[in-house]
């Protein structure tokens, strides 16, 4: 048998693999540099040497550019990249990611534990059902601009939104200047819905719903990065996540993970991975955040680790049954150092929100003050997201609509709206049915063994962890594997998770 060519054929196309090329992932890497004030002349110095050389901005809004690099320019950017990687953040001490300099920060204001409490099955059934919602609502229009979400609600009568997105009525003019998004309109638009879909924003809760189940409260940054190499398949991650799964096969340990040619280490994606953290400390929003922490260690540092600290913390107070929105994000931004960026985006997101009786007024002050950020940001969508809670006073359909039609990562804000929104709400039965309907109480995914499991079934699951200590499982599971590579055993509390190729 002749050995496979070392270049594709003349003619076929190439291999255009999202958010890990170094070519695309450089424009990223200086706007970051730019983002946490590092030198500013040798950052600039950077880029001008791109640029002399031919390199393309980063890719505006997809994970990659159209057109491939050469070998030599390909080269270049991996180099710059460990160039920039090499320049200390000015703000580095106001916005550190390790744990205790974190709390040092935050001071007196880290909250204590609350009162011994309980979310209940209702509760936390509402909280799942209101993720799926605010996700399901804004999938078909993740990617588009502000302009883009708005025209195509306007012309199809839904707007202020009152419901799903849909196609029905819209003009084929309208329909080609914003396209909805590719890969989600054929299950999430209203007249397509069958269920729950596939999305990220509900794998990594499934996924830590496992990782509770496999190791337990106590489970280590490497714990997590094992249950992914087990669990998760590659092509179901994105940015900082992606990049973070690559570097573990290229043999680097966590938290290294997080920050070797990493680009994506502020942005949203350990914000999503929050919930189960929240949920199952009711009323303990320190403990909340302390266990998001190990969490998003794996993948992001400083500001994107704040955004799953503030999630986790506001989730485990609004699960309390205690505490207002206000309250609940109060204590969201009790565990973030007050000096940083995203504590300052969710102050001024709240102001606004208190400030302005139109949303859409709140919303195009957001977008003029942190229109730089990219899309996927943490620091634009955090302030988003509080200022859409603090909008609507908590109330579900007010959140996750305000949430979606604000734009930017719009499955994502919508999904963590919804699931703090149905937590107040306190039971399934007080969200619309025109919402919860269409979801069949069935969820698909590629994660686990969880494939069509039910919202309510979600809810009994994290209810075995729901106020469950640190430590109180005595440590790691007997059977947890001892390795990255290693099979777990069988656990006695929830289904089972069979390890299995995937495609």
């Amino acid at each position: 048998m002749s050995p496979a060519p070392a270049v594709p054929p003349v003619g076929s196309p190439a291999l255009r693999l999202t958010w890990v090329q170094p070519e695309d992932l450089l424009g990223h890497e200086l706007r970051q540099a730019a983002e946490d004030r590092r030198d500013a002349g040798a950052v600039a110095r950077v880029a001008d040497r791109w640029r002399t050389a031919g390199g393309a901005p980063a890719p505006v809004r997809a994970g990659a550019a159209t057109t491939p690099a050469t070998p030599e320019l390909r080269a270049l950017a991996t180099e710059l990249i460990d160039e920039l990687a090499e320049l200390t953040p000015s703000e580095a001490d106001e916005e550190p990611t390790e744990l205790p300099a974190i709390k040092a920060l935050c001071g007196a204001s880290w909250p204590s534990p609350g009162p011994t409490a309980e979310a209940g099955l209702d509760r936390l059934h509402a909280a799942w059902l209101g993720r799926a919602v605010g996700c399901l609502l804004g999938k078909p229009v993740e990617k588009l601009p502000l302009t883009g979400i708005r025209a195509l609600a306007r012309a199809t009568g839904n707007w202020p939104l009152t419901g799903y997105f849909t196609a029905r009525g819209l003009s084929p003019v309208l329909s080609a200047a914003y396209p909805w998004n590719r890969r989600s309109a054929a299950t999430s638009l209203a007249e397509n819905i069958d269920g729950m879909p596939e999305d990220d924003d509900l794998n990594y809760p499934l996924l830590n719903l496992e990782l509770l189940r496999r190791y337990g409260p106590d489970f280590t940054t490497r714990d997590v990065a094992a249950l992914w190499l087990d669990e998760l398949p590659a092509g179901r991650t994105f940015t900082a996540e992606r990049v973070a799964y690559r570097n573990l096969l290229d043999g680097v340990e966590p938290p290294r993970t997080a920050r070797r040619r990493n680009p994506f280490r502020e942005w949203i994606g350990a914000l999503i991975r929050a919930d189960v953290h929240g949920l199952t400390h009711p009323g303990d929003p320190g403990a909340a955040a302390e266990q998001a922490h190990r969490d998003a260690v794996l993948t992001h540092t400083a500001n994107g680790v704040y955004g799953a600290m503030f999630a986790a913390a506001t989730i485990a107070s609004a699960a309390s049954g205690t505490a207002d929105v206000h309250r609940a994000l109060r204590a969201g931004l009790a565990v973030v150092p007050p000096g940083s960026r995203l504590a300052r985006a969710v102050r001024h997101g709240i102001r606004l929100a208190r400030t302005h009786t139109a949303f859409d007024t709140v919303v195009d002050t957001l977008h003029a003050a942190y229109g730089e950020h990219h899309w996927v940001h943490v620091v634009p969508n955090a302030a988003l997201l509080a200022a859409a809670l603090t909008h609507a006073d908590g109330d579900f359909d007010g959140s996750v609509t305000r949430a979606v039609s604000g734009g930017w990562d719009t499955d994502s804000v919508g999904a963590t709206a919804g699931a703090v929104a149905g937590l107040l709400a306190g039971s399934a039965d007080a969200i619309d049915e025109r919402w919860t309907a269409p979801l069949k109480n069935q969820l698909t995914t590629s994660v686990c063994d969880f494939n069509g499991i039910g919202f309510d079934e979600l809810a009994r699951l994290t209810a075995l962890w729901a106020g469950v200590p640190q430590g109180g499982t005595g440590g790691h599971n007997a059977n947890a594997p001892s390795a990255l590579n290693d099979k777990p055993g069988p656990h006695p509390q929830g289904p089972a998770c069979t390890t299995h190729p995937h495609p």
